[in-house]
């Protein structure tokens, strides 16, 4: 007959009865307990038990298990699995509850908050300072201290007073008066009948502190209903003038419940509008083309160099207005493509002394890509970044407004909220757009703010800017995830008859659960098989698959292909024609070809966008394609080529008129001098008062000198009407073709990590290997004898004679025996470890390390003394 299982006495024990499955799980999910990977597992042990650990911890959980853990928090120490439930169902039980609590539990126990078997349930001290009632931390429970906690200043006299007052018989100590007192409030038939006696007025006191906040003023003189309370101990004074309604009491008028309302399952995403799916991929396609032109738009616009950077770092306000005006949205939507542009790399500062931002080296790469593939580069950038344009415009912890591309846009969570709305979106019927606030719920369902809610909580406002900037960017149409969109995520295609969803309304479930070919399935938690930690056995209500995380960076550049695969044949085709009109302008039916853009871009101006776009023709739109060393045959050449209607008579004129009169004055440096072989075109200017500003004078009849420098001669003759060309030294016309101006090849900013990264398989393994072997070298037990300390772990090192050390080693090489050793590594370093020693020569000793889990070589002076372990061991 086997022995029972002997009880974890800690948190350590515990994790020491887990398989590798059970740890795994833990450290996946707490990935900051291995960075650096643990020594052993005593040492696992207390860092999770450390504060910044167990707050990090309490941040990831549900609603419902921070419900758990809270309630667990007010309950005895040790609990039972009874007493818990009692505490989140209540008296009357709620079958919704009692369902979901398993797995609640389970939960806490896989991330180390809670430990001990279903009669000895502990939670974690740490998560238990954070969680329990105090004056200065109120519970979210609303309970407040027990009896014993708030009668602790009480002088033994008064307790013996409440005692008798509550119909208790009296007893020799404080002690057990307030055992008696506990045990009174905790009995529901007495309980009932103390109150059945109570003032109507003393009951209503009661339900106003019932619910929390258990604290209430009081004066030196007491009115009657809080007198009859107080002399019973059903409020208890805590300070001068302030009493609290005791835990116990209060449960008692709660019906046994920690929290007034528990939300075992998380709300369902309701559906806003239903759209058929071509027409939301139709839509989220042509939001697609129109980001793709947008960024091409503010990069044109910053083509020669953009705006200059704040010494601060980032772009002043009214740069943030001029190219607003320029791209024609609103302030904030210029600050999302700027800060979009950024995160992929396209524009950066060019790092000279007159810093400005400019497109990058990558822009014009990114330019020779097919559209899909370029859009496909955008939402993979936004979908990662931590880089939040929602936030510019606001102010920093020094209250300094927070500028785009500027310091302190970094939000770590933004890439998990933005991946969690979006699969929240697939989890829904093919071409259903959610409601906003139910997404939002959801969110504050899987990520609840300990202590009160508020409504402008970051994880809130970063669910409504990606709803927001996913309709913008493309990836949802009309509200509702487009299909390129989903393969985005990583995906499967939905089916028609959309995603599965659970009892609780729509999930990560079925498709969204996973990953290509199933690799990011959230693994089933696995059982304990180590005594007193074994997982309660409980009829569980189906509970929605865990999350799905983000993709690893190779799997992401997987599913943009697929993104750009699928979102390719809804892009229109790029056109090489336009319809010329006699009003002297030009209508783009569609997208043009790059090289046909370009130059229709030089040769006319924007007049307005949408489906089509319409350029028009102007003298100044001319003179810049002639400054850009186009010839008017060239011209004639390039629009019949490119017309599908015959060159407008107008048009053909404007080319000439502007051509004929190009050139005809010549501007160079001298400071700047006007030369024209036309003296009357000379005497004109000289007569229009709108030269003034120029300082003209006459040096020659084909001459005109100006104090002004050659480009503000340039443009002030261009504003009277003339089309004046700028030349050389020797005379010939300078070609003023646009140079684009671009940065160093520059890296996109790296998104700023929300805590260490989640370990892979890999990292994983040789973690738990590790662990396993240091606990066996700190906890195996050792041969008593000479100066060697014996028991578990958290001796000293052994210390023994080089001769001794010697011969020991020599002689575990014939046994086969593994020994205990300390060891000083090169940098000074100790540490113990367990050793088979296969070889001693030459100063050396060659052994398999238990610890490393491989073969290695160890200096013998660096030992600092060997143990032989006992029998059992190794």
């Amino acid at each position: 007959m086997s022995e029972p299982a002997v009880p974890p006495r800690s948190l350590a024990e515990a994790l020491r009865a887990r398989d590798d499955a059970s740890l795994a799980v833990l450290l996946r999910s707490r990935p900051d307990l291995i960075t650096p990977v643990p020594t052993d597992l005593t040492q696992l042990a207390t860092r999770a038990g450390t504060r910044a650990s167990v707050v990090r911890a309490l941040e990831r959980l549900d609603r419902f298990a921070l419900q758990t853990a809270e309630a667990l928090a007010v309950a005895p120490d040790p609990a039972t699995y009874a007493e818990l439930l009692g505490l989140m169902a209540g008296d009357d039980g709620d079958p919704a509850v009692e369902g979901a609590l398993p797995h609640a539990l389970r939960t806490l126990r896989e991330q180390a908050l809670v430990w001990g078997a279903d009669d000895r349930l502990r939670l974690v001290r740490t998560a238990r300072e954070l969680l329990a009632p105090s004056p200065q931390h109120p519970s979210p429970t609303g309970l407040g201290p027990t009896v014993r906690e708030a009668a602790s200043g009480m002088s033994p006299g008064r307790i013996q007073e409440i005692v008798t007052a509550a119909g208790l018989p009296s007893t020799h100590d404080a002690v057990s008066a307030l055992d008696a007192l506990t045990e009174l409030f905790s009995d529901r038939r007495r309980m009932s009948a103390l109150l059945d006696e109570a003032p109507p007025e003393s009951v209503e006191v009661l339900s106003r502190l019932v619910w929390g906040p258990p604290y209430g003023q009081v004066t030196a003189d007491p009115a009657p209903r809080l007198r009859w309370l107080m002399d019973r101990g059903l409020l208890l004074p805590t300070a001068p003038g302030t009493v609290v309604l005791p835990r116990e009491a209060a449960l008692h008028l709660r019906g046994g419940r920690a929290h007034r309302a528990t939300e075992p399952l998380p709300p369902p995403v309701e559906p806003a509008a239903t759209h058929r799916p071509q027409v939301v991929d139709a839509t989220a396609a042509g939001q697609a083309y129109t980001a793709l032109a947008t960024i091409e738009e503010l990069l044109k616009d910053w083509h020669e160099g953009g705006p200059a950077v704040l010494r601060a770092g980032g772009l002043s306000v009214r740069d943030l207005k001029r190219t607003a005006v320029a791209l024609d949205v609103p302030e904030p939507v210029a600050a999302f493509w700027v800060e979009l542009a950024y995160a992929a790399g396209l524009v950066a500062s060019d790092g000279e002394a007159d810093e400005r931002y400019a497109a990058t080296p990558a822009y014009d790469e990114w330019l020779e890509l097919p559209a899909a593939e370029r859009w496909a580069a955008l939402a993979r950038a936004w979908l990662t970044a931590t880089r939040t344009a929602g936030v510019v415009g606001g102010r920093d912890a020094k209250d300094r407004t927070l500028s785009a591309l500027g310091p302190g846009l970094d939000r770590s969570a933004a890439p998990e909220v933005r991946h969690r709305v979006l699969t929240l979106l697939a989890s829904l019927p093919e071409g259903t757009a959610p409601s906003a606030e139910s997404v939002l719920a959801r969110l504050r369902w899987e990520r609840p703010l300990r202590g009160p809610q508020r409504e402008d909580d970051l994880r809130g406002r970063l669910a409504r800017w990606t709803l927001d900037e996913a309709e913008r960017l493309g990836v949802t149409g009309r509200g509702a995830l487009s299909s390129h969109g989903r393969a985005l995520l990583g995906l499967p295609p939905a089916t028609s008859a959309g995603t599965a969803t659970d009892g609780a309304g729509p999930s990560a479930t079925g498709p969204s659960a996973d990953g290509p070919a199933g690799a990011r399935r959230s693994a089933p938690a696995p059982e304990p098989t180590g005594p007193g930690d074994k997982l309660p056995v409980h009829h569980e209500h189906p509970r929605p698959a865990a999350p799905p995380e983000p993709l690893p960076p190779a799997e992401q550049a997987a599913a943009a292909a697929t993104a750009a695969r699928l979102l390719a044949p809804l892009l229109p085709e790029p056109l090489d024609h336009v319809l010329l009109q006699a009003d002297l302008t030009a209508v783009a039916p569609g997208p043009l070809r790059r090289p046909l853009a370009d130059t229709l871009g030089v040769l006319a101006d924007v007049e307005s966008k949408g489906g089509a776009t319409v350029y028009r023709f102007t003298p100044g739109s001319v003179r810049r394609a002639l400054d850009a060393g186009r010839t008017a045959s060239d011209l004639h050449a390039f629009l019949a080529e490119h017309s599908r209607t015959p060159v407008p008579q107008p048009l053909a004129y404007l080319i000439d008129d502007v051509a004929r009169r190009h050139g005809q004055l010549r501007v160079g440096a001298a400071s700047a001098y006007v030369r024209c072989d036309d003296d009357a075109m000379l005497n004109e200017i000289l007569a229009d008062k709108r030269a003034a500003g120029l300082r003209l004078r006459r040096l020659a009849p084909t001459v005109l000198a100006a104090q002004s420098d050659p480009a503000t001669l340039l443009e002030g003759l261009r504003a009277m009407g003339f089309a004046p060309a700028a030349e050389s030294a020797e005379g010939d016309v300078l070609i003023t073709r646009a140079d684009a101006h671009r940065t160093p090849p520059r890296t996109a900013p790296e998104p700023v990590p929300d805590g260490p990264p989640a370990p892979d398989a890999t990292l994983l393994a040789a973690a738990i290997r590790a662990i396993r072997a240091g606990d066996l070298a700190s906890t195996a037990p050792r041969r008593t004898g000479g100066d060697t300390p014996a028991g578990g772990g958290g001796e000293l090192l052994p210390r023994t004679t080089s001769a001794e050390t010697l011969a020991t080693m020599q002689a575990a090489v014939l046994t086969g025996e593994a020994l205990w050793i300390g060891y000083v590594n090169a940098e000074g370093a100790a540490s113990q470890r367990v050793i088979a020693p296969v070889r001693v020569e030459g100063g050396f000793v060659t052994a398999y390390d238990h610890t490393a889990d491989e073969v290695r070589t160890y200096p013998l002076h660096r030992i600092t003394g060997v143990a032989e372990l006992a029998d059992d061991q190794i």
